[in-house]
């Protein structure tokens, strides 16, 4: 009779001293390490603009923007994300090198591949933060952008932003912008 191969799980540890060497990211969820695919010019497109709109209003506070390649902890070892985008104003972040623990608002743009775990279990992780004010996920084929804000019941509603002509806030940092702004140069026709 063969005998079932059991999971090789990987420690926290091992995942953050691996992820210091290594050329490509991976994400890491309860011991097992998962490989994160490229992006679209879509995408990038608006990961850009964002990082630009977000940085020049939130210059001279005592909150912080990162892009992509900054980590997101969630509880001791439970999972390692790598958002789009983050904001953090908690000063003990601030000297987290490698990881952030207190987000306040996380930025994900979505993907066809992604847009479900982004929506599902990733979300019910990002849940988790006490620090998570608002969590958004950015349509990369049309104007939609839909944020998922917390209430002073701790109850998640959700904003949804659509259409050219369209503004959306972020309550969390205080920012209003125009969804024209978010998609400049993007090309809806690429596939």
């Amino acid at each position: 009779m063969l005998g079932l191969a059991s999971k090789q799980l990987v420690s926290p540890e091992d995942y953050l001293a691996g992820e210091l060497l290594a050329s490509t990211r991976s994400e890491y969820l309860q011991g097992e390490v998962y490989a994160m695919a490229g992006a679209n010019d879509s995408h990038v497109t608006i990961n850009v603009n964002l990082i630009t709109i977000i940085k020049t209003h939130l210059r001279g506070s005592a909150c912080k923007p990162y892009i992509n390649d900054m980590k997101v902890r969630i509880g001791e070892d439970e999972a390692f994300y790598y958002p789009d985008l983050l904001v953090c104003c908690d000063p003990a972040d601030h000297q987290r090198n490698h990881f952030k623990q207190a987000p306040l608002l996380i930025i994900e743009i979505l993907s066809t591949s992604t847009e479900a775990y982004d929506r599902g279990d990733k979300f019910a992780f990002y849940r988790q933060l006490a620090s998570l004010q608002e969590y958004v996920l950015v349509n990369t084929r049309s104007y939609r952008v839909e944020v998922f804000r917390r209430n002073a019941q701790h109850r998640w509603e959700l904003f949804t932003f659509f259409g050219a002509e369209a503004s959306m806030e972020l309550a969390s940092i205080g920012l209003t912008c125009s969804l024209l702004d978010v998609y400049e140069d993007v090309d809806f026709g690429l596939v």
